[in-house]
């Protein structure tokens, strides 16, 4: 399915398992969501890896917050390569840490700020001091991750979200906390674009290392996360990443 919001269309999605993903460059991405700030008109810009493949397979209410939102961008090597493997090429994958600073300064070209919503204090504190010091003009607003997400906390947290009005709004719970949250309450939310970005506060800030640029550019980065945080992840990437796999052997075989 193609979404047409504005001036620029969206290319139809491909699917790698039971989630759609659009095929588009970052270039693309981030003049699309220029059209959005400029239009004032909301959007959800979520992302897969091999995990969301996986947790797509089992879970409803995921693969429908993934359908809902009007971009899925590839985040995962995994994701890239599947779809390259199945005949559907994604022209490229991106995660957020390396472009926040241009998403950054695109906002603040529109005079809107950012919102970043996740992790420990500390840690999105740390986030938004170095999104401030790339983009000095920027005005962050932080809240962190750790509150009640049905009850009376959370309406405080959407009343400060929308007080701020940001041009951007950043969700950083974990997957597939972030995406169900932004899917049950993005229409209540007085803020233009909504992006997931799963670890990314602690990844900008410096609480955790991120890995050698080396090997995150050449789709390694799971492996660091791995070896970073073994007890944490190992469930994810040493049971998920056969799963992962059977999943794309499976719409390979079955011609979907």
């Amino acid at each position: 399915m193609a979404f047409d919001l504005g001036p620029t269309l969206l290319p139809e999605r491909v699917c790698v398992g039971a989630t759609a993903v659009t095929p588009l460059r970052l270039d693309e991405l981030l003049t699309w969501l220029a059209e959005r700030l400029a239009l004032h008109q909301q959007c959800a810009v979520l992302n897969v890896n091999a995990h969301a493949v996986v947790l797509a397979e089992t879970e409803a209410d995921f693969r429908r917050a993934l359908a809902a939102a009007e971009v899925v961008f590839c985040d995962g090597v995994g994701v890239w390569l599947a779809a390259r493997w199945l005949g559907t090429p994604l022209p490229e994958r991106f995660t957020p840490p390396d472009w926040v600073d241009r998403l950054g300064r695109l906002c603040a070209a529109h005079g809107r700020s950012v919102f970043m919503l996740g992790g420990t204090y500390d840690a999105v504190s740390r986030a938004a001091a170095a999104l401030r010091k790339c983009v000095p003009e920027l005005e962050v607003h932080v809240h962190h991750g750790y509150f009640d997400k049905s009850g009376p906390e959370n309406e405080r947290v959407i009343a400060a979200i929308n007080a701020a009005q940001p041009g951007v709004l950043l969700v950083g719970f974990g997957m597939p906390a972030q995406e169900l949250w932004i899917t049950a309450h993005r229409a209540r939310l007085n803020a233009t674009l909504i992006l997931a970005v799963g670890g990314m506060f602690d990844y900008l800030g410096g609480t955790k290392p991120r890995g050698p640029r080396w090997l995150t550019d050449h789709g390694f980065e799971w492996l660091c996360r791995l070896l970073t945080e073994p007890r944490r992840l190992w469930r994810r990437y040493v049971l998920g990443l056969p799963r992962f796999v059977w999943i794309v052997l499976r719409q390979k075989w079955s011609g979907r």
